[in-house]
């Protein structure tokens, strides 16, 4: 198909095919693909708002058996300087996080070798005492409870479902495609894992996001089949509320020690959100990522396709670690998505407006 056929596909409304995609992602302009995307985006949400959540991303270990050659976070068990935190260093992290309007928190952590099922859902039931909302366990971290009590995904995710989790973020996944996943996470759970994971909360009731970490060692091929695998699950599901694509961070990971990996341009992080917005068209939030991009990108990614600038991110740690370290308020927030022409929004995490 030529490309004006597929952009005429694209402005009908209609489905593309995998080959359209790689056609678009081969010979479409930056600015042919931010008027599609953001005729998409406009196609899905008519109102000019953009929503954003007020949260935290709490780690409540960094150490990790994992070995992830793109993470600068993680402690192995041999180095004896990780941490696993205090119920009360979690109880003050959440009450500063509600102090200043916070809904809900981002709870993830590394595959620690020996903590069991019940650590988590003690964790999870002290948790809840504080009401808010725990957005908490990606399927890496499920994956990996599963096999230490050899437990189905199925009843793992029942008994923390039971001690108080409320939804699943998107985080783990990388690529979706098993030779990355080797190369890159031997030790993390494949691409069918993070599906099943996925696909098993969905059946349970839970609503997640999903993520893509682009720029590293996949092919354009790779990246299609990872959206594919999202768009799939969508169709059988209807699981997911949101997409988030977010460009590989090198700086200080064992991954960019060992190869030379140039960080992700701008443009190129833009494109490729584009092509997400455009591809994803049964997924119905696209995120801004201003946590790796900076705020001016992100207000870019506005007209990119996305409707969603993500988090306060009111403390973050893996992105950090490379030395990336974006803070924004919940006023300069609200203020860029003002600029940028739209209206601000906070939601909660299913996209509930908070009034």
């Amino acid at each position: 198909m030529t490309l004006q056929k597929i952009i005429a596909t694209i402005e009908d409304g209609e489905r593309l095919t995998g080959s359209d995609f790689l056609q678009l992602e081969q010979k479409a302009s930056v600015h042919q693909l931010a008027f599609l995307a953001h005729a998409v985006r406009m196609r899905l949400h008519p109102a000019p708002t953009v929503t954003y959540v007020i949260d935290r991303n709490i780690n409540y270990t960094d150490i990790c058996i994992s070995a992830c050659k793109f993470c600068a976070f993680f402690k192995s068990p041999e180095q004896n300087n990780g941490q696993v935190l205090s119920q009360e260093t979690l109880a003050q992290k959440i009450a500063e996080t509600q102090n200043v309007g916070g809904t809900q928190i981002l709870l993830q952590g590394g595959l620690h070798p020996d903590k069991p099922l019940e650590f988590y859902e003690d964790m999870l039931r002290f948790i809840k005492t504080t009401g808010i909302h725990i957005h908490g366990f990606s399927p890496p971290e499920i994956v990996h409870f599963s096999k230490l009590s050899g437990l189905t995904i199925r009843k793992v995710l029942q008994r923390l479902i039971a001690a108080g989790l409320d939804s699943i973020p998107g985080g783990g996944a990388e690529i979706l495609n098993n030779r990355v996943r080797k190369e890159l996470a031997p030790n993390k759970c494949d691409a069918d894992q993070w599906i099943e994971v996925m696909d098993t909360a969905h059946h349970l009731g839970l609503r997640t996001t999903a993520t893509m970490m682009f720029g590293h060692i996949e092919t354009v091929e790779e990246r299609l089949e990872h959206l594919q695998r999202v768009r799939d699950l969508q169709d059988r599901t209807g699981g997911f509320t949101a997409f988030i694509p977010w460009p590989f961070q090198p700086d200080h990971t064992p991954l960019a020690a060992a190869r030379k990996i140039e960080k992700t341009t701008a443009i190129n992080y833009l494109r490729m959100l584009a092509l997400s917005r455009i591809f994803l068209d049964n997924v119905p939030n696209v995120q801004a990522s201003w946590v790796t991009q900076g705020p001016k990108i992100a207000q870019l990614s506005l007209f990119f396709g996305a409707n969603d600038f993500g988090s306060t991110m009111i403390e973050e740690n893996v992105v950090a670690a490379t030395g990336v370290r974006f803070r924004l308020s919940e006023a300069t927030i609200r203020q860029l998505i003002t600029d940028a022409g739209f209206q601000p929004q906070q939601r909660l995490m299913d996209y509930t407006p908070v009034q």
